[in-house]
């Protein structure tokens, strides 16, 4: 591949949890980041220029890849929504074609608001989960995808049997490991939905393959009730880490009604939280205490939880987390910090070292973007101005690996 050249304010990681920005120019060869050169902002780049903001592809912690097209269902709560409008939806999955299109329709979205690396659900469907993967890999994007597991409390249509699922499971964690591109990613739905044996099924495969663990926790108050009449009372963080899920590599989506005991749980597992929060008041589950978790040394991740999240902007979706902090009443993220969030940030929390940074080695998964305000002559803080005022409009080109795979004219 023939070197290029793209040149503006680089989005760079300054410190530990914080984004700033210095002028410079970043190549791109056979596909990594190969140089980068702070200072100099030549008028010869291929693309960019002195007035463009140059950013690693944002990365989303949490998305439904079905779920796309019932974005809007508004009104009901967590449980009629899934037993009303996504269960539904995600019976259509009993298509590998329409997966993959879907698939793919829901990528360009993706790309479109910036977002080229992402964790994922599919669906309890086998064949529709493996034309999902297929479809990412071939955009070469950078996720963590898994076949729901689930068996009990849902659509007749949409539960299989422990062993069925297991069997799958394995199958695709053969198929698509954790050190590649697209990975597989171990995914029982929510306690609600799954038995005991395939909870502790599902940990110990995620251990045997070394795999990513994604699920829902404490979303709601009536399903954390729910979880303990199921379990025998037993705590629905316990579920949990007694059937092995919550790891290092456990990523659990929402965390908005915890105890102090099970946020102590969370940190000594070193699971991450992946905070929800456009998702959360969408249906009236809540708000992640983001400051809270984090001070009992919780680590974080942010998704936008799409399709009861409706923002596919990940730069929306970190706005939505510093409001929700402090609606509260709580420690709110400064813009910088929301920036390295739904960058770097998400990476560490992936265990993506090669997307997320702008750094020499780096996948050259990359963002030109070209704001239509006065971002670097206000004496607003210009990371701020960008995130306030947001437009995807400005984003003109979107690269993964060092290919254009979304131009705005």
């Amino acid at each position: 591949m023939s070197k290029l050249i793209i040149a503006g304010q680089l989005l760079k990681e300054i410190a530990g949890g914080v984004c700033g920005i210095v002028p410079g120019v970043v190549v791109v060869q056979d596909e990594v980041i190969t140089d980068i050169i702070e200072q100099v902002i030549p008028a010869s780049a291929d693309a960019g220029g002195e007035q463009a903001l140059i950013c690693p592809g944002f990365i989303d912690a949490h998305l439904h890849l079905p779920q796309f097209d019932i974005v809007g269902a508004h009104g009901l709560r967590l449980m009629n929504w899934l037993s009303e409008v996504t269960f539904p939806a995600e019976e259509r999955w009993n298509d590998p074609c329409f997966a993959a299109d879907m698939t793919r329709w829901a990528a360009q979205q993706l790309l479109a608001s910036g977002t080229t690396a992402f964790a994922g659900y599919a669906t309890v469907h086998h064949d529709a989960t493996r034309a999902a993967m297929k479809c990412v890999e071939s955009l070469g994007m950078k996720a963590a995808v898994g076949q729901v597991l689930m068996n009990r409390n849902a659509n007749p249509a949409l539960c299989r049997s422990t062993s069925q699922l297991l069997q799958e499971a394995a199958s695709l964690a053969d198929a698509y490991p954790p050190d590649g591109r697209v990975e597989f990613a171990v995914t029982p739905r929510f306690a609600i939905a799954c038995t005991d044996d395939l909870l502790v099924g599902a940990g110990a495969l995620a251990a045997e393959k070394r795999a990513l663990i994604q699920t829902h926790l404490a979303e709601t108050i009536p399903e954390c009730q729910r979880v303990s009449e199921l379990f025998d009372g037993e705590g629905y963080v316990d579920v949990y880490r007694r059937a092995r899920l919550l790891t290092k590599k456990s990523v659990l989506a929402h965390c908005i009604h915890m105890q102090a005991d099970d946020m102590h749980a969370l940190s000594e597992t070193n699971s991450v939280a992946a905070h929800c929060p456009v998702a959360n008041s969408f249906l009236g589950a809540g708000s992640m205490n983001r400051s809270q978790l984090q001070d009992c040394g919780v680590r974080l991740a942010l998704g936008s939880d799409i399709g009861a999240g409706y923002e596919r902007s990940m730069v929306r979706v970190a706005r939505a987390m510093i409001e929700t902090a402090a609606a509260i009443g709580a420690d709110f993220p400064t813009a910088a910090e929301a920036w390295h969030r739904i960058t770097a940030g998400n990476s560490d929390a992936l265990g993506w070292p090669e997307v997320g940074r702008l750094r020499v080695g780096a996948s050259a998964d990359l963002l030109v973007v070209e704001p239509d305000i006065p971002w670097l002559t206000t004496r607003v803080d210009p990371l701020a101005m960008l995130m306030f005022g947001w437009d995807d409009r400005w984003i003109r080109q979107t690269m993964v690996r060092g290919k254009s795979c979304f131009r705005r004219e």
